[in-house]
């Protein structure tokens, strides 16, 4: 009797420690640096029971404005509003959350882009491929350059294998596998054409999802370098604008309804073209020093130009082969946004143009 007692006891005790728990919530989100926004979080520890990892569980939260640019000293607090949730790859219990930053009255920030996104009903599908440069901390040059000097040039770094070209992989997989494992829609990952410069690419069905994912990814990508001898560079043309070497990009892959069913060549140049009186209004948001990169050479159309094309990557805007294959139902290409853009002005802009158009 008295043993089935003590059997009846424990696993009570066992219940209530499995419903009850402490759970890890790494809130994630951008300062107001201007123009090129950082990455900021911190961890809150909560006790929730039969905890399911939904943004309704989940509470608003304040932070020191007046250390990240976006508050003054005398009324410093701005507010952290969940959007998203992932699982943390890399702690038992542990969540990693996306947000948005309000004011303190509940309206958007001035640096919340996510808030201008008018995609409500999600009709727009945006596929990133964000590029990037590892770069050793000790000589502040991308992984494969020799201190003081250069490797062979680029062409035989691009998809390459083998010690001699391929810088970083073992990097490079286990990013992916934690983007895998915290339930990103991460659809790939390759060597780009420079030494030490690397792509993955990330899709997602509804504007701000897309962008909720890439800054996630780069969580965990600039999270990962830590205690490594290694950082992450974004910028558009980290080895001098004057160098024979690739910059780096993060093409916009985006369709919406009418782009994936209409099926006519002349919708598809309607679309094209609408982008052609805006050009100093996407430049404008499609990263910071994106001139450096937008020359016209390295599989670049020039900054000064817009123009668009079939199979055409040095085209501001590409036309997929596929798509035309497919009778024109598909997707379409920005190539003009960089490594360090935001996804959500990305989005946001893209979308402003695009819409109007039926």
């Amino acid at each position: 009797m008295y043993g089935k007692y003590f059997i009846f006891v424990e696993l009570t005790i066992c219940t209530q420690l499995f419903i009850m728990a402490r759970i890890k919530l790494e809130y994630i989100w951008l300062d107001g640096y201007t123009p090129t926004q950082n990455l900021r979080s911190k961890t809150k520890v909560e006790e929730h029971e039969n905890f399911q990892g939904t943004i309704e569980e989940l509470s608003l939260w304040s932070f020191d404005g007046s250390s990240t640019k976006q508050a003054s000293g005398g009324a410093s607090d701005c507010i952290l509003k969940p959007v998203a949730i992932y699982p943390d790859p890399k702690r038992i219990n542990g969540y990693l959350v996306m947000n948005e930053v309000m004011n303190a009255d509940g309206t958007p920030h001035i640096s919340n882009a996510r808030a201008t996104i008018e995609d409500d009903d999600e009709d727009f599908w945006f596929g990133f491929e964000q590029e990037y440069f590892i770069m050793n901390t000790e000589t502040d040059l991308p992984l494969g350059f020799p201190r003081g000097g250069y490797p062979a040039p680029q062409g035989m770094y691009y998809c390459s294998v083998g010690g001699k070209n391929t810088h970083g992989r073992s990097f490079v997989e286990e990013h992916a596998d934690l983007c895998i494992d915290a339930g990103l829609n991460f659809e790939g990952i390759n060597q780009e054409v420079a030494s030490g410069q690397w792509e993955y690419q990330l899709f997602a069905k509804g504007a701000k999802k897309a962008g909720d994912e890439i800054w996630v990814s780069r969580y965990l990508l600039d999270r990962l370098t830590e205690g490594k001898g290694m950082y992450i560079e974004y910028h558009p043309k980290p080895l001098g604008k004057d160098m024979d070497w690739n910059g780096s990009g993060m093409h916009a892959n985006f369709s919406n309804s009418i782009l994936r069913t209409c099926g006519s060549k002349e919708k598809y140049i309607e679309i094209c073209e609408a982008f052609r009186p805006v050009v100093k209004e996407h430049i404008a948001v499609y990263g910071e020093h994106n001139d450096q990169r937008l020359t016209g050479d390295h599989e670049t159309a020039s900054i000064h130009d817009f123009s668009w094309g079939v199979s055409d990557r040095g085209a501001s805007i590409r036309i997929p082969i596929i798509v035309v294959e497919k009778g024109y139902k598909g997707w379409l290409e920005d190539r003009r946004p960089s490594s360090n853009g935001d996804p959500y002005k990305i989005a946001s802009r893209i979308i402003k143009t695009v819409k109007p158009v039926k």
